[in-house]
């Protein structure tokens, strides 16, 4: 069983997080921001679509489907995400395993490895404050 019910609550968690990591950790999308990327990330089980806009500071994110063309799309399960951000599965193993899917350049994803670290801080914490049990 998935460990998202459904998109809104993917959404609340994700969107929590962002607003964590832009507050205490804004270094952190550097990355994407000096590359001017655009990133989608789709997720499946439950379905949702997750646009990072880096083409100017701050970072914008937007949830559900976003009129910003991504030169990066990345396509995974959500428990993917959940144990990428638990800490339970690096990304370049999920990449190796074929959990992820990315289209577009490879190398591109780099940038993402920063933002990943740093939600990993703050992923565990937010889970509890929302009332989610690790699972």
């Amino acid at each position: 069983m998935p460990f998202y019910h459904d998109t809104k609550q993917l959404y609340a968690v994700l969107q929590t997080l962002f607003a964590r990591i832009g507050q205490n950790s804004p270094h952190a999308a550097d990355g994407i921001l000096r590359a001017r990327l655009v990133i989608r990330l789709r997720t499946s089980e439950p379905e949702g679509e997750i646009a990072l806009d880096g083409r100017q500071p701050p970072l914008k994110s937007h949830f559900g489907p976003a009129a910003v063309r991504p030169e990066l799309d990345i396509q995974m399960s959500v428990d993917t995400l959940h144990r990428i951000l638990l800490g339970e599965l690096q990304l370049g193993k999920a990449l190796s395993g074929g959990l992820l899917k990315v289209k577009g350049p490879i190398l591109k994803t780099l940038p993402l490895a920063e933002l990943f670290q740093q939600g990993r801080r703050y992923y565990p914490d937010i889970l509890r404050e929302l009332g989610l049990t690790q699972t």
